[in-house]
């Protein structure tokens, strides 16, 4: 079956470039919107997702879903650093695990006003695991015992007294900031401190979480096993990939959610807008359907020579719309994480999945506000578009 050549349409949209940018410019502007909180929920999604390790595990509180809700004592704190069979060893032959405390601090953003900041007590092993992922980039690492600290890049910038040289006031003790360091994750978005100095700021007595790194051939899943049903040391063991992948979950939600929502909203009156144009050209190009009939076209070519003009109005918009939130790739912004209540800093990332989505559901909405006019198109008769043109 022949259908009408492209160059037509192509045409078509270049005599009627108002029409045509109108609807490009509505599909972009609903395009821009749906990229642009898919680039947030991206972001925040890689910003754990990129430090997640399966050879590092993380211990947990049986029944604790997060570090902010876990609490080890002293006693089996030990036990699981020194006793873990699983955990491998340095040079010196120590265990390469460690135990942090995590909590939150209400402090002064930069912008005004006040936001829970994480702080993170870690011992002298946790920089040993970590390695190259924690580096320091500004001053000096805080030096055991004392009542020092360094800053993660993101929340540096968007805190007050957040260089080095300030001091950071937690509860009663005043902390000097001596490092900034970076790291691949949302470690950058915290505050590390000595954790026997942390604990004796915030006047806790507790552990949060032990972390310790699996030795070769040590199988995560019977570990976790094991520790679930362990006399001494009763707890939840996952790999820190599998962590971090949880605590992504009710936010990135949110944004997917929150995309979808404002897409559909204004995604109908960009397919209104584009119905519209569609319609518009159906009338100015009466005759010519009349023709295109007359020639031999069946009704099937002619509907889908005008829904393929919708699509590609469509994928205008959606390359429009993409460019436009471009620029925002790399920007960071902060919110609150649902599942520790912590403001967390993350950048927009314009990834292809999200620019592909976009793209697709920009397509979508062509499609569908050409629907109606390229079926009113089809269902013409070559005497009755003649007659009225």
């Amino acid at each position: 079956m022949a259908l009408v050549p492209l160059q037509y349409n192509l045409r078509s949209l270049i005599v009627r470039a108002g029409n045509t940018w109108l609807t490009v410019f509505s599909v972009a502007a609903t395009v821009a919107v749906l990229a642009g909180v898919l680039s947030l929920q991206q972001g925040f999604a890689t910003v754990f997702a990129e430090r997640g390790r399966e050879d590092l595990a993380i211990l947990l509180r049986t029944g604790a879903n997060a570090e902010g809700e876990s609490a080890f004592n002293l006693e089996r704190a030990e036990i699981a650093l020194k006793e873990t069979s699983e955990f491998a060893t340095d040079a010196a032959g120590k265990p390469l695990a460690s135990a942090e405390l995590y909590l939150a601090a209400l402090l002064p953003r930069l912008d005004g006003g006040k936001t829970n900041i994480p702080l993170r007590g870690v011992q002298p092993m946790t920089f040993a695991i970590h390695g190259d992922d924690i580096r320091i980039v500004d001053g000096k690492n805080f030096t055991p015992g004392t009542d020092e600290v360094i800053l993660g890049r993101a929340i540096a910038e968007r805190m007050r007294n957040g260089r080095v040289g300030d001091i950071v006031q937690i509860n009663v003790t005043p902390f000097k900031v001596v490092g900034i360091f970076e790291s691949k994750g949302a470690y950058a978005g915290e505050i590390w401190a000595d954790c026997d100095r942390m604990q004796a700021a915030l006047k806790v007595t507790h552990w949060s979480r032990v972390i310790g790194q699996l030795r070769p051939g040590a199988d995560a899943a019977a570990f976790a096993a094991r520790l679930e049903n362990d006399k001494r040391i009763p707890a939840k063991a996952m790999t820190e990939r599998e962590y971090l992948k949880k605590q992504t979950g009710p936010l990135s939600k949110m944004f997917v959610i929150l995309g979808g929502f404002l897409s559909v909203v204004m995604g109908v009156a960009a397919a209104f807008t584009g119905t519209n144009a569609m319609l518009a050209a159906l009338a100015a190009r009466t005759h010519e359907i009349g023709v295109l009939l007359a020639t031999g076209f069946r009704p099937y070519a002619i509907f889908v020579s005008f829904l393929f003009e919708a699509a590609i109005l469509g994928l205008l918009g959606g390359i429009l719309g993409v460019l436009i939130v471009l620029p925002l790739n790399c920007m960071r912004t902060g919110t609150t994480n649902f599942s520790t209540f912590t403001e967390v800093s993350f950048p927009f990332r314009t990834t292809p999945f999200a620019m592909a989505i976009a793209v697709v559901f920009a397509i979508l909405l062509g499609l569908l506000g050409g629907a109606f006019p390229a079926l009113r198109a089809a269902r013409m008769t070559p005497t009755q578009a003649l007659r009225r043109a």
